[in-house]
């Protein structure tokens, strides 16, 4: 199981740091546009949609990867004075309760995409983005990349609750 974990974390990785470039690629737009609105009068309401659009995979991808490299909020001050065994019991409630919540979150996103993936929405602004359920399908994604994530969590909390 530990392995299967591993794995977990190395693909969490990799998707994190890909969707890291979102980061950048989002400065670039946003300063474009303040200097495109500011400097010239001039802007789009596209520009200013991949604003979101470029958000979405960052906070949605995001939240896996810091997840994954206990960057998550956490009351540490108290966290820290928990012997290793009540620590891992913490893990491992934390672990299952973030499984439940992605699973819902999951459940009940589908129909939302789905309505949206068949009505092929896209933006209800003149000039906006379109195939908005594409940014919608995140949310599915990114929950199931969590859930995984929150997976790979509780093996090594149940690893260290046995061992502890």
């Amino acid at each position: 199981m530990e392995g299967f974990a591993r794995g977990i974390d190395a693909a969490v990785d990799v998707i994190g740091r890909n969707a890291a470039w979102c980061c950048l690629a989002l400065v670039l737009v946003m300063a474009g546009n303040v200097l495109a609105r500011y400097g010239f009068s001039a802007g789009t309401v596209w520009a200013q949609e991949l604003e979101w659009h470029l958000m979405s995979p960052i906070a949605l991808i995001g939240m896996s990867y810091a997840l994954r490299h206990g960057e998550h909020v956490r009351v540490d001050v108290l966290f820290s004075r928990f012997p290793p065994r009540v620590q891992a019991a913490v893990d491992v409630v934390a672990a299952v309760a973030a499984i439940v919540v992605a699973a819902l979150i999951i459940h009940f996103s589908l129909r939302y995409v789905g309505i949206s993936l068949a009505q092929n929405e896209g933006s209800a602004n003149p000039g906006g983005i379109p195939y908005r359920w594409a940014l919608k399908a995140l949310i599915p994604v990114g929950f199931a990349l969590l859930a995984l994530q929150s997976l790979a969590m509780l093996l090594h909390a149940l690893r260290r609750l046995r061992t502890a």
